[in-house]
């Protein structure tokens, strides 16, 4: 069984490669249950949560099992830690094991790059950064990937760790600076993407102008909203699965829960797109809204691609 860690997975899943392995998977038929979580009891302080989250094709199955035991940061070890297991198909037998954490953080930014390159403008020029976690810069250089981004900026609610992640991606071909305004970095950005833990809204509806792009990957649980009702309302709102998204998404539940909107006004999803079945960008002036929760799918087929990669 091949085995990869954090390194070999990121060498194996080049960005533009990992975009394009995602918009053949949503064309496919693959097998998504929802995944499992499960509460593990400890002697004292938080429980952990085990999250198992499977998916099948004709010729692998996979399974993402993470981790995330709170108390953790006190013992100075990650709280969330993450494996994939990669089998065959028709035997079940395992065929790799992947770093899970690299993983997830290279797939969710290749969807979003994947949901960009159907719903941006295709002259996007100007990407706004919105956190400088660990998602940050590979949100960044994905949607760089795929759109012609010349000027970054980057708003942190700590400009210093934004001053950080900005002198970290001094030596790529675009420019980078740090936002001293929300509200003034938003005005002048053609993509907005979002990669916080906030539980209030950030981006403001009353922000957004004609012709952005506005991509949501942050928040992942109903009280969680990384831009307000207004945002949502005003823009044609992507996802990457309707039954995550409206299950899962902060933004979403409460706009609905508010009346601004019905599930029905979702416009598609990735696997719409991908397939034609919806268009994606109508015109110059819309403002679209990409909301990502994550799906399996993803994680099989960013799998695949690195064990291709791995036993070449």
């Amino acid at each position: 069984m091949i085995q990869l860690d954090a390194k070999s997975v990121a060498r194996a899943l080049p960005r533009k490669e990992l975009v394009e392995a995602l918009r053949k998977a949503f064309t496919l038929d693959v097998s998504v249950p929802a995944r499992a979580h499960h509460e593990i009891p400890v002697t004292s302080g938080t429980p952990g949560t085990l999250l198992l989250m499977p998916a099948w094709s004709e010729r692998y199955i996979g399974v993402k099992i993470v981790s995330v035991f709170p108390d953790n940061a006190k013992k100075g070890i990650p709280a969330v830690a993450g494996s994939y297991l990669l089998m065959d198909a028709l035997t079940g037998v395992p065929v790799a094991l992947l770093d899970g954490t690299e993983l997830t953080l290279r797939r969710t930014a290749a969807a979003s790059a994947l949901a960009s390159s159907y719903l941006s403008r295709a002259d996007s020029s100007r990407l706004l950064m919105v956190g400088t976690g660990n998602l940050a810069p590979h949100l960044i250089q994905s949607h760089a990937g795929v759109r012609p981004i010349t000027e970054v900026c980057i708003w942190g609610r700590r400009p210093e760790a934004a001053t950080v992640l900005a002198n970290r991606l001094a030596d790529h071909s675009f420019g980078v600076t740090v936002a001293r305004s929300l509200e003034e970095a938003a005005h002048s950005a053609d993509i907005i993407s979002c990669a916080t833990l906030s539980s209030e809204p950030l981006i403001q509806g009353g922000w957004l102008q004609a012709g952005q792009h506005v991509d949501l990957v942050g928040a992942f649980q109903p009280d969680m909203a990384e831009a307000d009702v207004a945002a949502v309302s005003k823009a044609s709102v992507y996802v990457d699965t309707r039954e995550g998204v409206l299950a899962e998404s902060g933004e979403v539940i409460q706009a609905i829960a508010s009346g601004a909107m019905q599930a029905e006004d979702i416009k598609g999803s990735l696997r719409d797109l991908a397939t034609g079945v919806v268009a994606g960008r109508h015109d110059a002036q819309e403002i679209t809204l990409f909301k990502s929760v994550g799906t399996a799918l993803e994680d099989l087929a960013a799998a695949e691609l690195a064990l291709a990669a791995g036993t070449t």
